[in-house]
């Protein structure tokens, strides 16, 4: 009984040389995503009428401004990391 909520950040890398790394971070309600952002997009997209929603907002907010770093910050920083493993 409850609500689950789940942020999920990936790092999926295509290569050693990071040309093709992109991060993505989803939004996760009840097992249903419905917001996520894709480095490769370059914004939110909403899966659900609150995502949708959401979404717009974040898109024109200073979260757009966040995520548009993370690429950098998250997963090309910590990829020697993930390879020397």
């Amino acid at each position: 009984d409850g609500y689950f909520e789940q942020v999920v950040r990936q790092c999926r890398f295509s290569s050693k040389d990071l040309q093709g790394t992109e991060f993505i971070d989803s939004y996760v309600f009840n097992k249903a995503e419905y917001v996520r952002f894709n480095s490769t997009v370059g914004k939110y997209v909403g899966y659900t009428e609150l995502g949708v929603k959401n979404a717009e907002a974040w898109n024109k907010g200073p979260e757009l401004a966040g995520e548009l770093g993370e690429l950098e910050r998250f997963c090309k920083h910590n990829a020697p990391i993930d390879y020397s493993a």
